[in-house]
């Protein structure tokens, strides 16, 4: 019996590189996205520049397995289709919803410290997120990009903007 079409995606995505191309629109897609999260955000009071909080290296490897690795793997790498989906749009839209409800329910079960993951405009952040990392996973055929921009932001967040003290 064959693998469900989903579990053929994740190997192709995690295994194909974008081209120039496809890095030079995922480039486009991350200015849109951290434009987008940035007006929002610092509109809401959701970001402030805060000092560097401590602990950058190890910041780095350890969100680049979770929350990037970790979420991008299930909501992009299996529920997105790459592009050769003519019309993708029905499971972008499944995949940003997830994502977006995952939040909430690890405020309330796993990380009960993080009731910022409660807040709407962290929730319509992560929606702005999630869709462009279903955006680049489409187009691309990669997974890599989408980690590389949530691995980011999340850095960011972490490290200067007061997601360190948000969580704590």
């Amino acid at each position: 019996m064959p693998a469900p079409p989903l579990l053929h995606r994740l190997p192709r995505a995690l295994t194909n590189l974008p081209s120039s191309r496809g890095w030079a629109l995922c480039g486009g897609v991350a200015l849109v996205t951290g434009a987008l999260m940035a007006a929002l955000g610092f509109t809401t009071g959701l970001y402030a520049l805060t000092p560097t909080a401590p602990g950058l290296p190890l910041r780095l490897l350890t969100v680049l397995f979770v929350p990037a690795l970790g979420e991008e793997i299930p909501f992009r790498g299996l529920l997105v289709p790459g592009p050769e989906a003519r019309r993708p749009y029905g499971a972008i839209a499944l995949s940003t919803a997830l994502y977006v409800a995952w939040h909430p329910l690890e405020a309330l079960t796993f990380l009960p410290h993080a009731t910022m993951f409660l807040r709407w405009d962290f929730l319509a952040c992560t929606a702005i997120l999630g869709l462009g990392c279903a955006v680049m996973r489409w187009r691309t055929g990669s997974l890599w990009p989408a980690v590389l921009l949530h691995g980011g932001f999340v850095v960011v967040w972490q490290t200067w903007l007061g997601g360190v003290s948000a969580l704590a």
